[in-house]
């Protein structure tokens, strides 16, 4: 469908939903929203200014009706507790009802109104205009949590109430790739659960990224597709996950404290949750980030959604196994063996020009296109740059760290990671045991070394 194909649609749909003519701009698709497409336009009735609306709409061809029905009716429940959300304007399942009058828009999808601000994280955490909003936001979402929680989850149809480790090691063992720090954590997890601090409707995706934001602080709270019941605490420790903050060093979104985030919760709720049952909830969702990030790789591996940017997300585990190493206190290892024990060449120099092929070597090339996409400004093609950065250290390290990895394993009697992994989660080896943790921190350092080697200075 083009998009004045879109538009045309839209009109039609508009005018039944409105009762009188509309017209539609051409909609512009925005980059934001691995999963759905997200498109904003302007809508035009007589004797009216246009307004600004936006489309939510699943990808053709991967429809998922109930989800979209779910959000559909969380946004006016939660606006009735005082939340900040879009508008509804319109939904649909992209079922004949949707289309019969050919306004059919392809897939479910939802309309909102248009909220002005700001959802970009690092203009967020950096923006001078920003400053005012970023002294109190902590406090101010952990009210905005405290009354999405209020909000009934009977006004919500068919809410999902999935057990969270159960839900985690289901999704861990569909991806079929070992991850042994997950195992770990696994075992962590189920050895200190603390009791429940309710059941209540729970957002599922609440974090920067899916805040509107503006100079006088938050606008709206987006994407709720992930919304469920369940524990309360999930909300508050998905906001503490490392990967949210983008870099800032405070560990709310990289706005401010857990105790700001806790006391602003407190005002609403009525009640302080304590901050081990946070720190519970925060190991979970860093270790639910690394099994997600693998589940989006496995979009673009099984040709269902290709996509470089859900495959970069892919190489994206790394990092959470070592925020994972850093919440359960096992300080991560520093990368590669010591000095006097390197076997890999010095990932700054470059690798010696082979005879054969000549100049530029691949090394070169990759240089060469690197520097291309990231001069191109675009987002995806910045993404692609990084990716070429992941292949260009993978041919300079893989080799020695393979072989490095290899000797590690046989120490502890196991030949590869899935043996690891499974040795873990059967309780042949003890995840807690010094000598088991080198071998899982080495790997990690290793891997993030490929994937990221600036994240581990990162705060």
């Amino acid at each position: 469908m083009t998009p004045e194909d879109l538009a045309a649609r839209l009109a039609l749909r508009l005018g039944a939903v409105w009762g009188q003519d509309v017209e539609v701009g051409e909609p512009r698709r925005l980059s934001t929203g691995a999963s759905r497409e997200t498109w904003t336009f302007d809508a035009t009735t007589s004797g009216a200014g246009p307004v600004r609306l936006v489309l939510r709409r699943d990808p053709p061809g991967l429809p998922d009706p109930e989800t979209m029905a779910r959000e559909a009716a969380v946004l006016p429940a939660a606006r009735r507790q005082g939340v900040p959300v879009p508008a509804l304007v319109d939904h649909g399942t992209g079922g004949v009802a949707d289309g019969a009058d050919g306004s059919g828009l392809g897939a479910p999808y939802l309309i909102t109104e248009h909220v002005d601000g700001e959802t970009i994280p690092r203009r967020l955490l950096r923006g001078d205009d920003y400053a005012r909003a970023r002294a109190g936001l902590a406090a101010e979402l952990g009210r905005v949590l405290a009354r999405i929680h209020r909000v009934p989850a009977g006004e919500v149809p068919r809410l999902p109430a999935p057990d969270p480790l159960d839900w985690l090691t289901e999704h861990c063992d569909a991806l079929d790739e070992p991850l042994p720090t997950v195992e770990i954590a696994l075992r962590w997890l189920h050895r200190h659960r603390p009791a429940p601090a309710g059941d209540t409707l729970v957002h599922g995706d609440f974090r920067n990224g899916n805040l509107i934001v503006g100079p006088d602080g938050l606008r709206a709270v987006l994407d709720w597709e992930l919304v469920h019941r369940g524990d309360p605490m999930e909300d508050l420790g998905w906001l503490c996950v490392k990967a949210w903050r983008f870099g800032a060093p405070d560990p709310v979104g990289g706005f401010g404290s857990r105790a700001e985030l806790l006391d602003g919760y407190a005002e609403v709720a009525g009640f302080r949750p304590d901050e081990e049952t946070l720190h519970w909830w925060e190991v979970y969702g860093t270790a639910k980030w690394a099994v997600m990030c693998g589940m989006q790789a496995r979009r673009h591996l099984t040709g269902s959604t290709r996509s470089v940017e859900l495959a970069a997300v892919g190489r994206r585990v790394s990092e959470q196994e070592h925020d994972l190493l850093l919440l359960l206190g096992a300080e991560p290892a520093e990368p590669g063996p010591p000095e006097s024990d390197r076997a890999e060449p010095d990932p700054v120099a470059p690798p010696a020009a082979p005879d054969l092929h000549g100049r530029p070597t691949a090394s070169e090339l990759l240089d060469a296109v690197r520097e291309h996409l990231g001069a191109d400004g675009g987002y995806h093609a910045r993404v692609a740059a990084n990716v070429l950065g992941m292949v260009q250290r993978e041919l300079a390290l893989g080799l020695a760290q393979q072989e490095r990895h290899d000797r590690r394993l046989a120490a502890l009697g196991v030949t590869d990671s899935r043996g690891l992994a499974a040795a873990l989660r059967r309780g042949d080896l003890d995840p807690f045991d010094e000598t088991v943790l080198d071998v899982v921190r080495g790997a990690v350092a290793d891997r993030l070394a490929v994937a990221n080697p600036g994240y581990r200075d990162r705060p």
